[in-house]
């Protein structure tokens, strides 16, 4: 597999392995690393694996993009899917309505989708990082979900050291807890007065700085990120939009080569660019419907080819996830359709004048794989209700893919939503959403299961009872200081 830069090349080799592009992440120009080319995978690629598990299923697609990792180190990887809560189907697709069908992408040890890209990741990565007798210090900045998944992937592994950046108070009760309680010597938990972006960018400047790299090198440490600026993560999210599609086969809702809609919940983009490059290589998706909450910026980009900055602020949501105005991963995207050369200029435009547009061509290629729309917090909170009503309970961030189902297919097709965390992560606001009034989130969550008879996992119960470990809250300008304090 050959990765190559979004921006172009300043000097660095302007393609790199996989390995290579996982253990450093930060590409010329402050670019991201993105795929040269893509497997198959059309029906006659997918329709392999109708019967196989999700474990097959994974290897095998590793194995066609040609991964520079050998298969004892992948099967190893893979093996972190035996710690979900079913290890025959990590996965589940469940019916919700008479078309549509909600990936339940949480059953990992975090609660959330990052899970299935993060515990594979976390041992390639720590295990390249040993076989080399080299040091990682591995950073994230999380709105929520991806700081709890790197830590958990990443606690007492050999050769590594993780730093995690998180908005203090943007992020859920549980989700905080998930991140400042874990214990583990090689972990350093970091509250940042300000929003993802804030975090997010401090993380960025982070990876591109010559005085923070100087300061790494005199430790003997190298840098690597576990956000979705890392194409590892992003390899493990096109896997199972695969799984999702030969799910309704099975199921005998499509017949194989029968077209679907997939709607995924915006934040980073890393979710919905793995179902676009499985659009691209082939798979039956119709169309990626993208549900914004009022953080709306993709919403602006899809319809009206805008990405404007100016005079925007971000607005906390009852969906913390998504509380992003610069994702990420549209960057590839941009990549993808356009090249280096204007995906620079757009990139640059965006980060030193906060705004770009594309042109009237450029946004006829976007829409031809993208639609989007946003959801307000109190409709979210009637969808919650309508489909617990239904017998069905889910998070804030899947209520806003339910504006997306009802609102933007052209056509009556099966319709797959990916659910990124389960309803335990965000029980206030759902509980808010059914009627019940709760004081905190243990109330909500008792309350919940109580009433609907659902079980919370051991995961989350346990929460409440952990000592808090990490009370580390900075100012921007203060995180290389802790970082470096804590090395």
């Amino acid at each position: 597999m050959v990765l190559t830069q979004t921006r172009g090349n300043d000097g660095q080799k302007s393609e790199v392995s996989f390995s290579e592009a996982i253990l450093n992440p930060s590409a010329s120009f402050g670019g991201l690393y993105a795929p040269t080319e893509l497997p198959d995978m059309s029906i006659s690629f997918v329709s392999e694996y109708l019967y196989s598990d999700y474990k097959t299923l994974a290897f095998s697609l590793l194995k066609a993009f040609n991964v520079d990792i050998d298969d004892e180190l992948l099967n190893r990887a893979l093996e972190q899917y035996d710690k979900f809560d079913n290890p025959n189907n990590p996965v589940p697709v469940v019916k919700v309505d008479e078309d549509l069908f909600v990936s339940e992408l949480y059953h990992g040890p975090t609660r959330a989708f990052k899970d299935m890209a993060l515990q594979p990741f976390g041992v390639i990565l720590s295990g390249l990082a040993k076989s080399r007798g080299e040091n990682y210090l591995i950073m994230a900045a999380t709105s929520g979900d991806t700081g709890p998944a790197t830590l958990e992937t990443f606690k007492d592994k050999d050769n590594i050291k993780v730093t995690c950046l998180y908005p203090q108070g943007g992020t859920s009760d549980v989700q905080r807890l998930q991140m400042v309680t874990e214990k583990a010597s090689n972990l350093k938990v970091i509250g940042v007065r300000g929003n993802f972006d804030d975090t997010q960018n401090a993380l960025k400047n982070l990876l591109s700085s010559d005085e923070f790299k100087s300061e790494l090198q005199k430790r003997a440490i190298k840098l690597s990120a576990a956000n979705s600026v890392n194409f590892g993560r992003i390899i493990f999210q096109i896997i199972y939009h695969i799984h999702n599609y030969l799910e309704l086969v099975r199921k005998s809702v499509i017949g194989l080569g029968e077209e679907i809609y997939v709607v995924v919940p915006s934040g980073n983009f890393g979710n919905a660019l793995g179902a676009y490059y499985a659009k691209k290589a082939g798979l039956p998706i119709k169309k990626i419907l993208i549900s914004s909450n009022s953080n709306n910026i993709l919403t602006d980009w899809i319809e009206k080819g805008e990405y404007d900055l100016r005079d925007r602020e971000l607005i906390p949501t009852d969906s913390p996830a998504m509380d992003i105005l610069k994702s990420s991963n549209v960057e590839r995207v941009l990549f993808d359709k356009f090249g280096a050369t204007r995906t620079k200029e757009l990139m640059e435009s965006l980060d030193k004048e906060d705004y770009y547009y594309l042109t009237p061509e450029e946004l006829k290629e976007i829409q031809k794989d993208f639609s989007a729309i946003y959801t307000s917090d109190k409709e979210g909170l009637e969808y919650i209700k309508e489909y617990a009503q239904k017998g069905y309970i889910m998070d804030p961030h899947t209520a806003t893919c339910m504006s997306a189902y009802k609102n933007l297919r052209e056509e009556s097709l099966p319709t797959i939503v990916c659910s990124t965390a389960e309803w335990t992560k965000f029980s206030v606001t759902v509980a808010s959403a059914l009627g019940i009034d709760a004081k905190s989130d243990l109330d909500a969550l008792n309350a919940i299961s109580k009433e609907f008879d659902i079980s919370i996992p051991n995961v989350i119960a346990e929460l409440f009872e952990k000592e808090i470990v990490h009370t580390t809250v900075v100012d921007k300008d203060q995180i290389m200081s802790e970082m470096l304090a804590f090395l």
